[in-house]
């Protein structure tokens, strides 16, 4: 089996930082990716990240004040969060895309997500 954890998440005033953390653990033989999504009240899940070898991908709404890393040793990703607006208030979703096992063609996982609000 595969676990992802969030961390991180948490009460901010506008123009504050939160750093989110992201642990895969269990039976991994490769992550070919990993990355953020968010949910905003009310709102669909939205891409706010992702990071694959040594590319970056980010939302239009988060460049510039987001900084998506990853750790490959430890399998885990992280996402550096400044200058955070009350429209960043959402439940953050890890992501990763993992091969179990030799001839395993990957899936996606998910994290079961932390809450990110941002006060005015």
């Amino acid at each position: 089996q595969v676990q992802l954890v969030e961390s991180g998440g948490g009460l901010v005033q506008a123009g504050g930082s939160l750093r989110l953390s992201c642990l895969a653990s269990g039976s991994i033989l490769r992550i070919s990716a990993m990355g953020w999504y968010r949910q905003p009240p009310g709102k669909q899940r939205e891409l706010v990240s992702t990071i694959s070898g040594g590319s970056t991908n980010y939302a239009d709404s988060v460049k510039g004040r987001f900084t998506i890393s990853r750790d490959n040793a430890k399998n885990t990703v992280f996402l550096q969060m400044n200058s955070l607006k009350p429209e960043d208030t959402a439940v953050y979703y890890c992501y990763a895309r993992i091969r179990r096992y030799v001839g395993d063609s990957g899936m996606d996982y998910w994290g079961k997500g932390t809450l990110v609000t941002v006060s005015s």
